[in-house]
């Protein structure tokens, strides 16, 4: 089973794609923040992680980031998933490394589609 790390601070986005996940067969890990998401991939090794960009703290384009400069984290897969929807928020983040983009609000669809394309 392929483990998903959601970092979202939208409780009913969290819960809607952990959701979404479930019932695909992914196993779900949650995080608030991205701090606390940084103390997950470390303990948990996941596959894949899905963030968005607003985020308490440290932004989810940091996140992203610090992974992929980091050379433990630099291949896992990282998709943003966004209510920034402008074509420059999407630029942005693949510039910072994601390797996919969804933006809000996403469909079960959305969010298997972008992990597959990843072979996740």
């Amino acid at each position: 089973m392929r483990t998903v790390l959601i970092v979202e601070n939208n409780l009913s986005d969290l819960e809607l794609m952990s959701h979404y996940l479930r019932d695909s067969g992914y196993n779900v890990i949650k995080a608030l923040a991205a701090k606390e998401a940084l103390n997950k991939v470390e303990e948990q090794k996941p596959d894949v992680i899905i963030t968005e960009v607003v985020l308490p703290g440290m932004s989810g384009l940091e996140l992203c980031r610090r992974l992929k400069n980091h050379p433990v984290t630099e291949k896992v897969p990282i998709v943003i998933c966004s209510s920034k929807n402008q074509e420059i928020d999407r630029l942005w983040g693949m510039k910072q490394g994601a390797d996919a983009y969804i933006t809000k609000p996403f469909t079960r669809e959305q969010i298997i589609s972008a992990l597959k394309s990843l072979a996740v």
